[in-house]
């Protein structure tokens, strides 16, 4: 197994072990919040971190091109929303969101490792050299980490009766989103649409991985609409925020596999 693999590995690992954390905590009567998954989900993005860095020199590019890579990523940038979310002291912590968000980039991970996804430490191909891509993904994946934080939250809002715990749910979702939302119409649309002109000839092609990312930034912008604008606090903000993330998920998973395009690559 390459330094890399050991590294992916490691990362596996330690995101398991806060999970871990994080169900023994979760049946303790006190309600208290662990003291030390969000440091061991510190230690996991730092490890991805050097995965990429180690992959990076072994290609002389930045490795943020590849299916792998970008999930190696998106763990990560999950890991360091919930350290940032467990050190916070405006929003009410909730247990079951670190841990629903611990479990989501595991899944990530697992995906990761499946004979599924290619491995190999590749030189990207010339359309995939370009500062602008490496802005688009990045900026992406970030925002789509707080999504995931708000996808789980608002999944608990859904399921919880108590007006009082609603309220919190509700302002944990709205903070994730309305972090994560500039983030991602940077990296999804602004800086996709300039690598695209910049790859392509065209900014705008309706290409299937396109037209899904600007479906989940209207259903995130009609989610602020609601929420702002409307002041609505029921239920429908919080199926808006589940919905926006199921499409994130099909945007990256479904278009690559379902639908062929110009991302086919990617």
């Amino acid at each position: 197994m390459s330094f890399a693999g050991i590294l992916g590995t490691l990362a596996f690992i330690l995101f398991l072990a806060a999970a871990a954390v994080q169900t023994v905590w979760l049946f303790r009567r006190d309600g208290k919040p662990d003291p030390v998954s969000h440091w061991i989900l510190l230690a996991a993005a730092f490890v991805l971190a050097a995965d990429l860095v180690a992959r990076s020199l072994e290609t002389r590019f930045v490795a943020l091109t590849s299916t792998y890579e970008s999930l190696l990523f998106y763990a990560a940038v999950i890991a360091l929303v919930l350290f940032a979310y467990r050190i916070q002291k405006k929003l009410t912590y909730w247990p079951l969101v670190a841990f629903g968000s611990t479990f989501t980039a595991v899944v990530l991970l697992a995906i990761a490792s499946s004979p599924l996804i290619p491995k190999e430490a590749l030189p990207p191909i010339p359309a995939l050299q370009s500062g602008w891509l490496l802005l688009h993904v990045s900026f992406s994946f970030i925002g789509e980490a707080f999504f995931a934080a708000s996808f789980v939250s608002a999944l608990l809002f859904l399921f919880t009766k108590d007006e009082a715990r609603r309220l919190d749910l509700d302002r944990i979702t709205y903070t994730a989103i309305a972090v994560g939302y500039p983030i991602f119409t940077a990296g999804a649309l602004a800086f996709g649409a300039i690598w695209a002109e910049q790859a392509w000839g065209r900014w705008w092609s309706w290409d299937p991985k396109e037209t899904w990312a600007l479906v989940t930034w209207l259903v995130y912008t009609i989610y602020l609409h609601m929420r702002l604008i409307r002041k609505r606090k029921d239920s429908w903000p919080a199926i808006l925020a589940v919905a926006g993330f199921l499409c994130t998920v099909f945007t990256f998973f479904g278009v690559n596999y379902l639908l062929p395009g110009l991302h086919s690559y990617g």
